[in-house]
């Protein structure tokens, strides 16, 4: 396979050959000449005009009027004199202006950014500064992050602005949408793009320093549609997508634009904050017919009052991605539903899923099988191949690889190596029938009283323990220096003597894994915070 050319320019990238492996597996073959607004528009196209493309509390679209709506943003994007892969900062939550706004920008051959919408605003400078970009587009209760500081050494002239009104902001030129757009026309053809220039970029959570800009190519969409989508969702015209994930995340963008418009499906979107009593009413309200969560949403539902209550039959399918499932949660859904969640692994990087269990091949706590059209490696420190049952760091290719790091020359080549590989950091043990499990990260192995531990294996522990609701575990050093073992935990009842609790789940661990892993320090607290992409913000629990 010919390695993708990295590129920090608005030139079009090389390489990519239609007959890559993963391509050839998959059957994947793409022009040359290449726009991703395709995704949504071919649905005209092949006389889905008329049929639902979105629902929900934020009202509805057809595909039709999708597209009318993406061409209006499209003209009224090249009305602000931007240049061909000029970048627009996006600041959306769910609701009909995101993939109208998205896909308009993209047919017009300008670059979107997917952003988080908890996103301070010293954090939204860095975006706005590190991107280039001139214009963003945000819902009108956000507008207030866009103040002074935002704005500091950046090029940004112009805040289009959704759903309401701004109110007061320090941007020069600001436009409220709704009443802009209808000025322009509801047809816009398609940028001459290739299929290698970029398309859209999203940015890493920034975990361990600066966040990083994830650069997403024009075919790369219909890519992760074909490797994943196809093998494993299989969706047809009259399915009805819910991802609670949102869509500046890259799980929750799959989940509710590219693979539900490649199929011409229906996409169903919540606005707001997901609690669960909202999730609930929505499924009953609107009839999803495929879910997608995380972990830590399935342990909320799974667990509140009311949930016993709702009528899940319109299901016939829940997904779940981004960190390990427990025997728990996974029971607890099945009890709730019926169904058995089908678990997954991918990254931003990839864009989607590369490995995955299949409704009728799965085992629990693994993160599944290679998905078709992507290889998968597991390595040693040294790069040699490691057997069945051995444990090694995984290593990722496929042809929706991010060629590169926006400006990040340093961090691309820690990540993305020769061959168009994908340098993933996650330790993983493959057994004989293919199935991967994770076994944490490459740089979490820590030393306690002489022994090697992973923390994440003593997480798994207690999660099991049918009195914890959920928990963390995370290395902690002493004052001397040493390291030691910390859970933060959540139980079921609010009922409990920390003391007992803390013997309780410290003798628990001792007798289901070795008496040296057991945590040392225990906190107890009502709720695991979580980042916006609903994964523990370890981060913030390591200030605790």
């Amino acid at each position: 396979m010919t390695p993708r050319k990295p590129v920090d320019t608005l030139e079009v990238a090389d390489g990519v050959p239609s007959d890559s492996p993963g391509a050839l597996e998959i059957g994947f073959s793409i022009p040359q000449r290449y726009n991703a607004s395709r995704i949504l528009f071919d649905n005209l196209s092949q006389g889905r005009g008329n049929r639902l493309a979105l629902t929900g509390p934020a009202g509805k679209r057809s595909y039709a009027e999708l597209c009318a709506e993406a061409s209006r943003w499209g003209h009224g994007l090249q009305s602000l004199r931007l240049s061909r892969g000029d970048r627009i900062l996006m600041f959306l939550d769910d609701t009909p202006a995101y993939p109208a706004a998205f896909f308009g920008a993209v047919r017009a051959g300008f670059v979107p950014l997917l952003i988080n919408t908890l996103t301070p605003p010293d954090l939204l400078q860095f975006y706005l500064s590190d991107s280039g970009a001139s214009v963003a587009v945000a819902d009108a209760e956000f507008c207030t992050r866009f103040d002074v500081q935002a704005f500091k050494d950046t090029a940004i002239h112009t805040l289009i602005v959704v759903n309401g009104a701004p109110g007061e902001h320090a941007v020069p030129n600001s436009i409220v949408a709704e009443p802009w757009l209808q000025g322009f026309p509801a047809d816009l053809a398609e940028a001459d793009t290739h299929r290698n220039e970029m398309a859209f970029w999203m940015y890493s959570s920034g975990s361990t320093g600066r966040p990083k800009g994830i650069v997403h190519l024009q075919h790369d969409m219909a890519y992760s549609d074909t490797a994943f989508a196809r093998s494993v969702l299989k969706l047809e015209a009259n399915d009805i997508c819910f991802s609670v994930p949102k869509m500046f995340f890259a799980y929750g963008f799959g989940n509710s634009i590219t693979f539900p418009f490649s199929a011409g499906a229906t996409t169903l979107l919540l606005p707001g904050q997901p609690k669960p009593d909202a999730i609930f009413e929505t499924i009953e309200r609107f009839r999803p017919t495929v879910f997608f969560g995380l972990p830590t949403l399935y342990t909320s539902l799974t667990k509140t009052e009311h949930a016993a209550a709702t009528d899940f039959s319109s299901l016939r399918m829940a997904l779940s991605a981004a960190e390990v499932l427990s025997a728990d949660v996974f029971n607890g859904w099945k009890t709730l539903t019926g169904l058995e969640i089908v678990e997954g692994l991918g990254s931003t990087e990839a864009l989607h899923i590369y490995l995955s269990n299949r409704p009728d091949k799965k085992k629990l706590g693994a993160a599944g099988l290679r998905v078709p059209g992507y290889e998968v490696a597991l390595k040693d420190k040294d790069g040699r191949e490691v057997g069945d049952n051995e444990e090694g760091i995984l290593w990722v290719r496929g042809d929706s690889n991010t060629p590169l790091y926006w400006n990040r020359p340093d961090k691309t080549s820690e990540t993305v190596r020769d061959g168009g590989w994908i340098y993933t950091g996650d330790r993983f043990v493959r057994d004989g029938d293919g199935f991967h499990f994770f076994r944490g990260r490459a740089d979490d192995l820590i030393k306690i009283s002489g022994q090697w531990v992973y923390p994440l294996e003593v997480e798994l522990c207690l999660a099991e323990h049918p009195d914890v609701r959920e928990c963390a575990v995370f290395a902690a050093e002493l004052p001397d220096r040493r390291m030691t073992l910390k859970a933060v935990v959540v139980m079921n009842s609010r009922a409990f003597d920390e003391i007992d609790a803390t013997k309780m789940l410290q003798d628990y661990v001792k007798a289901k894994l070795l008496p040296y892993k057991y945590p040392r320090d225990i906190r107890f607290i009502d709720e695991l915070p979580k980042t916006g992409t609903g994964k523990i913000d370890r981060q913030a629990l390591l200030k605790t």
